[in-house]
């Protein structure tokens, strides 16, 4: 992988036409460490946020040494960077073939589950393989509804009355039990984990059954852009979530209780940036060379405003407009696909055109996992860069996309 200190000498080097990863590992590295600082208890990040094999291994050598997984693909891409790392596999409706291969194979011992058709088949596995239930934890994920960009509540989670049905049950088999809930991606309201904890502390009270843990999923918030002409949203920013979060896990008596996160954005957002070209400029509309089915599905939901910043092309010599008028540009992808198209505008200078490069920021989470090879478009190059993404450039040689006003 090449190296370079900015994206700017990147793209002045290579000249790319192809969309351009810039992975920053001192960057994964120092947010991961951040976290594990911060939070009371064990963190395991969440490998469907970003589950390159680089990533992997920059945060295990970081010292993170729990994955949080959902599917044999994701196992066996942990097992082969950080052999010595555990997983939980916190998946709540599993095939029982994968149940099988992460007990077996894997050596997993923690699960969780919403359903007591669940708890079946991980009985059959168990015993068939004449394991003991008391060496295997099963959380019961708990139904929870937060307010955050992604809402997570509508596919996974039993009630609280069934909740406590289902960890007395898992209780009376002879399995660990623990409860868990995820509030939802990108977090919006520090009150959030509040109402989940005070739900669980509503299951516990009534289970009065022993809990080996208590794991409170992701949601913690990454930091993204805003459109510059508006104002500035008012939103938690990660030491606020979390001194809450310590706050409201003493108030409701789990501090003593063995907990578990699962991060993901926060961890991984800045790690990444992706550099693009402007294949074409007509009028107010600019097509570039990704979009929502490659890097870019974050822009098509309108629920994150990517920060970004604009690299002119050296090479041409005269420009249309004033540069220092920022304008609102319709951004369209690749394909063919005409809902390809940006949801929020890209605020560039008015002289942007054909041939130009834009850096788009803070990419790190899902935009990796997420592309597809739709219109055989699959976005594969990768550069090293050391500067953060936001430093070490002249503010003149870029402008603002969503953000980066000030």
């Amino acid at each position: 992988m090449q190296k370079f200190d900015t994206a700017i000498e990147a793209v002045h080097t290579l000249r790319p036409d192809v969309p351009v990863y810039c992975f920053r590992p001192e960057v994964l590295a120092q947010d991961a460490r951040s976290f594990l600082e911060a939070f009371p208890g064990e963190t395991a990040y969440a490998v469907k946020t970003n589950g390159e094999p680089m990533v992997l291994e920059t945060l295990a050598k970081a010292g993170v040494k729990l994955f949080d997984v959902a599917s044999p693909g994701e196992f066996a891409a942990v097992r082969a960077v950080a052999p010595d790392a555990g997983m939980l596999y916190m998946h709540p409706i599993k095939a029982q073939s994968d149940i099988r291969l992460a007990l077996e194979t894997y050596g997993i011992r923690v699960m969780s589950l919403d359903h007591e058709d669940e708890v079946a088949k991980i009985l059959r596995v168990v015993r068939a393989l004449d394991m003991d239930p008391g060496t295997i934890t099963l959380f019961v994920r708990l139904q929870t509804k937060g307010h955050a960009a992604y809402e997570l509540s509508k596919k996974f989670g039993a009630a609280p009355a069934h909740a406590v049905e289902l960890l007395q049950r898992c209780h009376r088999i002879g399995f660990r039990t623990g409860l868990c809930f995820h509030v939802g991606s990108q977090i919006e309201d520090p009150e959030t984990y509040e109402r989940a904890l005070a739900s669980a502390d509503w299951v516990r009270n009534r289970a009065d059954v022993p809990l080996a843990g208590l794991d409170v999923g992701g949601g913690f918030p990454a930091e993204y852009g805003y459109d510059p002409k508006r104002r500035k949203p008012d939103m938690p920013g990660f030491p606020e979530i979390m001194a809450r979060l310590r706050a409201d896990l003493d108030e409701w008596g789990f501090a003593d209780v063995p907990l578990v996160a699962e991060p993901g954005r926060v961890i991984v957002a800045r790690a990444f940036s992706l550099i693009v070209r402007v294949l074409l400029r007509k009028g107010r509309r600019l097509y570039i060379n990704d979009g929502i089915w490659a890097s870019l599905s974050d822009s098509w939901t309108g629920k994150i405003t990517l920060p970004a910043r604009f690299i002119p092309d050296p090479a041409r010599k005269r420009r249309n407009g004033d540069p220092g008028n920022i304008a609102a540009f319709k951004v369209c992808g690749a394909t063919c696909d005409s809902v390809d198209i940006l949801s929020r505008p890209f605020w560039l200078p008015e002289t942007v055109d054909t041939g130009d490069w834009i850096e788009i920021g803070h990419i790190g989470a899902y935009s990796l996992s997420l592309r597809t090879r739709f219109n055989g478009f699959y976005p594969d190059t990768f550069v090293h860069v050391t500067t953060p993404f936001g430093a070490g450039d002249a503010a003149e040689g870029y402008a603002s996309l969503e953000t980066m006003a000030d």
